[in-house]
């Protein structure tokens, strides 16, 4: 796996969406390493996705209320479960679950496996409120796709939150999750 600098130089074989997330770091002056590297579909998947580009690539999970009118895509760290009755306090909403690939694809432009921020891009009517957990915030570096799962990107927290989102009109609610793998007592 090598990583590179900024957009790829040959955008043959490469989808539009994908050209159109490094247009839009690139006019926004958004610096950014990428990876290339085979289909990946679970965090557990990217680990040597994560090696290459120093930093751990965050969970992306597009999630939906029960009568399926409220989207949210939800950051949080790779190692943490989501427990959704933690979140669903937060929000507040109940009965939250995982959203179809029909609606990830038709709200956000991606396909199950490749959920990222990067997609609010393709959200102009800001159907999807973005959720990110409170240490991904505190993180200097921030990883994602973009908008397809054969490549990573790796850009400045700060930038990701100050230039990217404010470019797609989208806010965040800040959300506090504890690790949901460890037993509480």
């Amino acid at each position: 796996m090598i990583l590179h600098k900024g957009r790829p130089e040959d955008t043959k074989g490469r989808l539009d969406k994908e050209i159109k997330v490094y247009d839009l770091l690139d006019e926004l002056g958004i610096v950014y390493d990428r990876v290339d590297h085979e289909a990946v579909m679970t965090i557990a998947a990217c680990e040597e996705v994560d090696q290459t580009l120093g930093i751990k690539i965050c969970k992306n999970l597009f999630l939906c209320n029960r009568q399926k009118t409220a989207f949210y895509l939800l950051l949080l760290p790779g190692d943490k479960a989501l427990q959704t009755k933690e979140l669903s306090k937060q929000i507040p909403t109940s009965r939250l679950s995982f959203a179809s690939g029909e609606y990830m694809e038709e709200y956000l432009n991606v396909a199950p496996g490749s959920a990222t921020v990067m997609g609010l891009m393709f959200d102009p009517g800001k159907r999807v409120q973005l959720l990110v957990d409170e240490e991904l915030l505190e993180q200097e570096y921030f990883g994602c796709h973009p908008c397809i799962n054969t490549s990573s990107i790796k850009m400045k927290t700060k930038d990701m939150v100050e230039k990217y989102l404010k470019a797609v009109h989208h806010e965040y609610i800040t959300v506090k999750l504890t690790d949901g793998n460890q037993q509480h007592t």
